[in-house]
Order: C-alpha cells, then sequence, then structure tokens
C-alpha cells in the first residue's frame, strides 16, 4: 500500500472512531438531556400518551387515564375535579404539570427507578408501561365538608391528623377543573389555560400551602406556648390595659373590647383575645424568643414538598414596636393555613409537631407495595406539660369565648379564632381548632367573607366551617 492510500485510510479510521466516540457520548451523557427538552414531541407525546397510575382517595380513583382513540391513546380524567384540584394537580401537553401529577410524575408514569423490575416485565411480556396508583390519606368526608362549608368564598381549609402529619382535607377557592388543562384538544387547552390565568380570582393558586398571610390572632397560641415555656402559667397576671402606646411610634394599639380588667390571667387573655395583653407580653419575651418559638411549630421550614409548600415567616429583627405587633400575629408575621393546622395539632399532640404529608403508599400495577410513607417527627414545640394546659386555655376558648361557634356536643374541642387587619383590604378571618376524637386539627382562612369589614370576624365566619369537617369525620 502506497504512502497517500495509507494516510486516507488512517484518516478514514480516525472519522470511525470519532463518529462512534461522539454516538456514545450522546447516548450515556446527552440522553437525559435531549429527552427532557421542551422541544423533542417524541418524548412528549410518548409521555403524555403513558397510562399513568391513578390517584386514590379512599378505594376511589378521582384520577384515572382512560383508552381514547387518537394519537395519545389515553385520556388522564379527573373525578370531582374541582374539589380534589389543589391536591391531584393538572397533567396538561402544553403545560406540564402541578400537585401530585408533578411531584410523583415518575411513579405515577412507571418511569421512578423503584418500578425499574416492573418495566423489565412489561418490556419481556411486549406490554406498554403502566404507571403506579398513589393512596392519599384524604378523608372524602371532610374534603366534602371543607369544601362546601367553605362554599365560593376565597380562602383554604386543612385538616390533619395531628398524631400522625396525614393530611385529611385540602381545600382552596375558587378552585378549578384539572380536566381543562388536560384536554387533547390543545387549542382548547390554551384558552382554558389563559382564562384561568387571566382571572383576577387567581383559581391558580393554592391558598392553603402556596400562599402566606397575616394569622392574626391565632398567632397568640405561639406567645402563649413561648410564654408558658419561658415560665409562666395559665394564671400568671399580665397588663391588660384598653389601650397601649407602641414604643417609639406614635400608633396606639387598641382591644375590640373589654378584656376584663388592667390586669388579667394569660388563660383570660387568650379567652377573650386581648390584643394589649399579648402586645405586652410579647415585648417582655422579646423577638428572639417568639422567633424561637414559631420555629420550633415549623415556621422558615417549606412543608408538604408534594405540593411544593412555601415556608411561613416571622419578621427578622423587628423594633420594639414591630415585636408588640408581631405579637398579634401582624407586621411582617406570615403563614399558610397548613402552618397554622400544624400549630393548633402540636399543642393537641402534646407538643410534638409531626411532619405533614399526602400520599400513603405508592402501588405498581400488580398492586405490589412500591413505596410506604411512615409517620415522621418533624420538630417538638413545647414540652407535654405546657401543651396540656395550653390545651385547655383552647378549650376554654371555644366553651367560653371567642370560639363558641365550634362547640360539638360530646367532643372535646380546643380552637383560636383570628382576623387579620391590614392596609384598606378586607379582614382576613381565620379559626384553628384540634379534636381529641377524631384527632384531627383544622385551619381555617378566610380571605374574603363577601361582608362589611367591620362585620368579619374568625369565630362567626371560619369557626363553623372548622367544626363541619371535624363532625363529617366522626
Amino acid at each position: 500500500m502506497n504512502g497517500p492510500i495509507r494516510r486516507v485510510s488512517v484518516v478514514v479510521m480516525l472519522m470511525f472512531v470519532a463518529l462512534m466516540l461522539n454516538a456514545s457520548f450522546s447516548y450515556v451523557v446527552r440522553t437525559p438531556s435531549l429527552t427532557a427538552d421542551a422541544n423533542n414531541r417524541r418524548v412528549r407525546d410518548a409521555a403524555f400518551g403513558t397510562d399513568r397510575g391513578d390517584i386514590l382517595v379512599g378505594n376511589t380513583a378521582v384520577v384515572s387515564s382512560e383508552p381514547i382513540d387518537d394519537r395519545f391513546g389515553y385520556q388522564r380524567t379527573y373525578a370531582q375535579g374541582e374539589l380534589y384540584a389543589a391536591v391531584t394537580g393538572y397533567y396538561s401537553f402544553l403545560y406540564g404539570g402541578s400537585g401530585l401529577e408533578q411531584s410523583y410524575n415518575a411513579e405515577l408514569a412507571g418511569t421512578s427507578d423503584a418500578q425499574f423490575l416492573d418495566r423489565l416485565v412489561d418490556l419481556a411480556a411486549g406490554r406498554r408501561p403502566q404507571g403506579a396508583s398513589l393512596e392519599t390519606t384524604l378523608d372524602a368526608a371532610a374534603q366534602t365538608a371543607a369544601s362546601q362549608a367553605l362554599g365560593d368564598r376565597p380562602g383554604a381549609v386543612v385538616a390533619l391528623d395531628y398524631t400522625t402529619g396525614a393530611v385529611r382535607a385540602l381545600v382552596t377557592s375558587p378552585t378549578f377543573d384539572p380536566s381543562l388543562l388536560a384536554s387533547h384538544d390543545l387549542d382548547a387547552t390554551t384558552q382554558a389555560w389563559t382564562a384561568l390565568n387571566d382571572d383576577a380570582a387567581a383559581p391558580l393558586s393554592n391558598r392553603a400551602v402556596r400562599e402566606i398571610y397575616p394569622p392574626g390572632s391565632t398567632f397568640k397560641l405561639a406567645v402563649s406556648a413561648a410564654a408558658l415555656e419561658s415560665g409562666l402559667t395559665p394564671d400568671t397576671l399580665v397588663d391588660s390595659p384598653a389601650s397601649v402606646q407602641l414604643p417609639g411610634s406614635t400608633h396606639e394599639l387598641r382591644n375590640a373590647g373589654s378584656c376584663g380588667g388592667d390586669q388579667i390571667t394569660l388563660r383570660q387573655a387568650l379567652v377573650v383575645s386581648c390584643n394589649t395583653a399579648f402586645a405586652n407580653l410579647g415585648g417582655q419575651l422579646g423577638d428572639d424568643a417568639l422567633r424561637a418559638q414559631a420555629e420550633r411549630f415549623g415556621f422558615g421550614t417549606r412543608l408538604l414538598p408534594a405540593l411544593n409548600g412555601v415556608a411561613s415567616s416571622f419578621p427578622a429583627d423587628p423594633d420594639p414596636a414591630q415585636t408588640m405587633m408581631s405579637s398579634i400575629g401582624a407586621f411582617e408575621v406570615a403563614a399558610t393555613p397548613l402552618q397554622m393546622a400544624m400549630v393548633a395539632g402540636a399543642i393537641a399532640n402534646d407538643g410534638v409537631v409531626m411532619e405533614p404529608y399526602l400520599v400513603s403508599s405508592v402501588r405498581g400495577e400488580d398492586l405490589n407495595v412500591v413505596s410506604r410513607r411512615t409517620p415522621n417527627q418533624l420538630s417538638t414545640a413545647m414540652s407535654a406539660e405546657h401543651a396540656e394546659q395550653l390545651q385547655d386555655m383552647m378549650v376554654a376558648v371555644v366553651q367560653d369565648g371567642t370560639g363558641s361557634r365550634a362547640q360539638i356536643s360530646g367532643v372535646r374541642v380546643g380552637g383560636k379564632t383570628g382576623t387579620a387587619v391590614t392596609g384598606e383590604r378586607t379582614p382576613y378571618a381565620w379559626f384553628v381548632a384540634w379534636a381529641e376524637d377524631p384527632t384531627v386539627a383544622v385551619a381555617v382562612f378566610v380571605q374574603d367573607a363577601g361582608v362589611d369589614g367591620s362585620d368579619v370576624s374568625g369565630g362567626r365566619y371560619a369557626a363553623p366551617v372548622a367544626r363541619a369537617v371535624i363532625e363529617a369525620m366522626r
């Protein structure tokens, strides 16, 4: 072989080697990014046409995939879609997913690592892969009661089993129908997406776990816990004048009514929700103690990642006046309804905060358990002794105070009302509660009660919702 032919052979061989190396690199390294590329229509079509697993409430599938004669092969359907939308979310060809449809996408599509063997079996048998089913912790009766009691008022309701952290109801209003975004009519899907995002009522917003609001007087539970942990007792006297001048400020904080004297017990202050008593108490405890107590309840922690929950917050460096306002759940204190349900639940659970969760188990197509969730303790918010004292104080709120509309015959219920007033908007109405039987903690947030602001109160508009949820679970 002469020189020129040998050189050409070497070049051709090197080109073949480079081609094989590039192909190998693309297959091994670039496959995940190419598969996830939004412009990869082949992959997106295949994923959207998967026989995704069901999402179950009890033994009922509230989300399922039905065979359909079109290019995708399966249509995602949502039974009672508006009722469960805050939990299930949507699965859309154009707009991806939300809620459990997004956070458990791999399991529902059958592509998780834990389902590898199932995929091999399906491949060997020549079957299309089938996704796993999610067994949620939701209670259908509680979910329905929460939705009906809240009605069309903007707001949210969260109920959880405080002994385990299992979420029993999670409702947000206004809501939406996920079927509109799961449609195979892509023009209709685009129109629905535009309408939902342009709606001033924000139906796609998850007010239960994704939005934070001033919690008003429900935050007095955290202040009471900090006070008890600092050595005070329910019978400790606290100053409760008709008004108090905030330090370094021209603002004068007043009570909505008489607290019962210029000095009252801590128990009485919670029963009548005395603003000046808690402002003075918070000023004495200091912002560091209040912040630490709030964090022990879960503030500052992103909760319920299955729904991409956000963290509640206590101000970082408030001055004395701001600390006093924070003590009544104002200034920059902000919480999700989920967080406030956890505060009530921790008190009922003798001070132990359980991590909330929504999916109890994931089951494969042959009903084998792919994964199972066990309860997990998040923190200890307070001692059992002090929690029991605060339980009695909350029971007094329901029996003799502002939470009387949450009374249920034959059930021990503790609660706390809240009315958050900031700016010129309609005040927010809050109520948090717990019951002994069933072991449930509930937070109700009414963003707009639909009445004049002067008539808004947590006891009037939020407490009956909590009562309805507890009664539904009996």
